[in-house]
């Protein structure tokens, strides 16, 4: 059976349900008198019962069905209130029967409006007529949304609430191409259930069974799966080509509901293999409360993130700090997009101008100092050193400088990992302004705090934006080496660490992040190729392109001589290194910042290898400097 694609007008539902009523009232008669004549039944046994009562009874249900609005509903999209307004409309009318036929029995004539039976079968008869009428054209055009085009055969990884839900709005949603075919879930317990006589699958089941069923995609509809779990399904879907896709998380949802159009497909964030890393310490949010805090490099991924995340805490004023005006401008109007009343001080400056910096501590007087702000692309900081040591270690020496100057509570340094046993410069430029940073914390009272982690998901100019450019050009995906490692975490996640690090350090301290195993880039591209929905080699070719100048095969978070000590977060931990003497390393300092006027590349790198004696060239026209 074919129903138009109009809806049905509601005068025509109304006047149906008054006919399925009154198709009810004889049924309930012909019931009640054991289906007799029915010319005795109406017009001899039954006519003064009739004659009073059908038509009270039909003008009863009419008013109850037009204050009740059961004819407003769309049938096609029938829900549970729906069913329960048609329950609660059809009982109310019942009982204003009853209640007519008590009056008259006891007020009038001694007679009932109808006999009891009759009432009670009527009732039910009209209910089970509306209801079944209502969920039949519902089924008829379910059925017809599934015969028009194509259909996608979807697993739906989560059979809670939220699961649920995704499967009724993907069923109701008119643009939606998917047929549900059951359900996944980490409870063995429920394997072999039924949803809505949907099955459920254990995930450790998936293997055999999703090429049995046929499943063209897989719809992630759960907030917080077993990571290896989630990792296996999306391997094993990856294997065999079905598309995964994720739900929108709760927030996204319109009046608790979401499109189809608002599923997404898997990021490569997903597969890091290990569950994301979060806040413990409830008492952070006192530590950034009425402070003002200046983020410098706050347009770049990591600072713009720390900001995101410190407004959240109450601050006094936040201090934006960069020299990206464009970037800046971004920031300040996504920000005033969510919040209008985030006290922000928007600030266009080069950490390296001492002259605007001390203006900028002076007036505003920050209390602490999220110093993000650097130069981090290695082979560009291979070929321009005096820019890395300008920038990375004279700007923090400025930063810092100042922050003891006007008594900033604490000064807290993000620093790489690639400063551990450094292969280039940028490496070492950072490991510098880790020490001088070290240096301080043992001759003022502002407190400096330095923090330490891998690569960074998704930041500005990292690998798998490139990777992202280079699938959307066509190809070819560049890795530098097949065996090249590295560690990589979410940038919130980052910046959650750096918040935690920021609040527990008493000054000193180097915070090592566990960021879990390693991972081989080459892998990584793989995974994103799949993602795409694309064939290694055969859509998008992987090309091996060597190590670039100053690039290190794996990545280190602790020199050969550190070890660490645990905090009460599980994923930080205290490196401990060897005390730093602050004029000693102030001089060395000095001295490799006055070589930048001149910008004698070799000169500055030799400087920096005296201070940073592991400092090894790696790749690089430096590494005849090691010999």
């Amino acid at each position: 059976m074919q129903f138009p694609s109009w809806y049905f007008p509601k005068k025509l539902i109304l006047l149906f349900d008054i006919f399925l009523t009154f198709f009810s009232l004889i049924l309930a008669y012909l019931i009640r008198f054991d289906f007799i004549d029915f010319y005795d039944l109406f017009w001899v046994s039954q006519y003064e019962s009739i004659i009073w009562g059908v038509p009270t009874l039909i003008i009863v249900r009419y008013l109850t069905f037009l204050i009740g609005k059961t004819h407003k509903g769309i049938i096609r999209y029938l829900s549970g209130e729906d069913t329960l307004r048609i329950f609660y409309v059809v009982s109310i009318g019942t009982l204003l029967i009853c209640f007519i036929s008590i009056i008259r029995y006891v007020f009038l004539d001694g007679l009932a409006i109808l006999p009891k039976s009759v009432i009670i079968i009527e009732y039910l008869g009209t209910l089970f007529f509306m209801l079944t009428s209502r969920f039949g054209i519902k089924l008829i055009f379910d059925n017809q949304k599934k015969t028009n085009g194509k259909k996608i055969n979807i697993l739906i990884y989560g059979s809670g609430k939220m699961g649920i839900v995704t499967k009724k709005t993907l069923e109701k949603d008119e643009d939606s191409s998917y047929n549900v075919i059951g359900f996944i879930d980490d409870d063995l317990k429920k394997e072999g259930l039924l949803i809505e006589r949907k099955p459920i699958i254990h995930t450790y089941n998936l293997n055999e069974k999703i090429k049995n069923l046929k499943i063209n995609a897989v719809i992630i509809a759960i907030k917080d799966p077993d990571i290896k779990n989630k990792r296996r399904l999306i391997e094993l879907c990856l294997k065999e080509n079905i598309n995964v896709k994720n739900v929108p998380s709760l927030d996204d949802w319109y009046e608790g509901d979401f499109s189809s159009k608002q599923l997404k497909n898997i990021k490569i964030e997903d597969l890091l293999g290990r569950k994301p890393i979060r806040l413990l310490n409830k008492n952070i949010v006192e530590e950034f409360k009425e402070k003002t805090i200046l983020v410098s490099g706050a347009a770049g991924s990591i600072g713009s993130e720390i900001v995101r995340q410190v407004v959240k805490y109450q601050p006094k004023k936040v201090i934006l700090l960069d020299q990206s005006e464009s970037g800046l401008y971004d920031l300040n109007q996504e920000l005033l997009s969510k919040n209008k009343n985030y006290n922000l001080e928007v600030v266009v400056g080069d950490i390296t101008r001492k002259e605007r910096m001390t203006n900028l501590f002076d007036n505003l007087k920050p209390e602490i100092v999220f110093h993000a702000a650097a130069y981090k692309h290695v082979p560009l900081m291979e070929v321009n050193p005096s820019e890395a040591v300008r920038t990375n270690v004279g700007g923090t020496k400025i930063l810092a400088d100042l922050s003891i100057k006007i008594n900033v509570e604490k000064f807290i340094f993000i620093s790489t990992d690639k400063a551990v046993n450094p292969t280039n410069v940028m490496g070492a430029s950072k490991r510098i302004s880790e020490m001088y940073c070290q240096s301080l914390s043992k001759i003022t009272n502002t407190k400096f705090i330095t923090t330490r982690f891998g690569n960074v998901l998704g930041s500005s100019g990292s690998v798998i934006p490139l990777f992202r450019k280079q699938l959307e050009n066509g190809g070819p995906i560049t890795v530098t080496h097949k065996n090249v490692t590295r560690y990589f975490m979410t940038i919130p996640e980052a910046c959650r660490l750096v918040l935690e690090a920021g609040y527990m350090g008493n000054g000193g301290e180097i915070y090592v992040f566990d960021m879990g195993d390693s991972l081989k880039i080459i892998d990584l591209a793989k995974k994103m190729i799949q993602l795409a929905g694309l064939k290694i080699e055969k859509d998008i070719k992987i090309k091996i392109t060597g190590l670039r100048p100053g690039e290190k095969m794996y990545e280190e978070l602790l020199g050969d001589e550190e070890n660490t000590i645990g905090t009460h977060h599980p994923k930080i931990m205290i490196g401990k290194v060897k005390p730093i003497n602050h004029d000693d390393i102030n001089k060395l300092v000095e001295k490799l910042i006055s070589l930048v006027k001149n910008q004698e590349n070799e000169k500055i790198v030799r400087n920096m290898k005296s201070i940073v004696p592991e400092f090894i060239s790696n790749n690089s026209e430096f590494s005849k400097l090691d010999k």
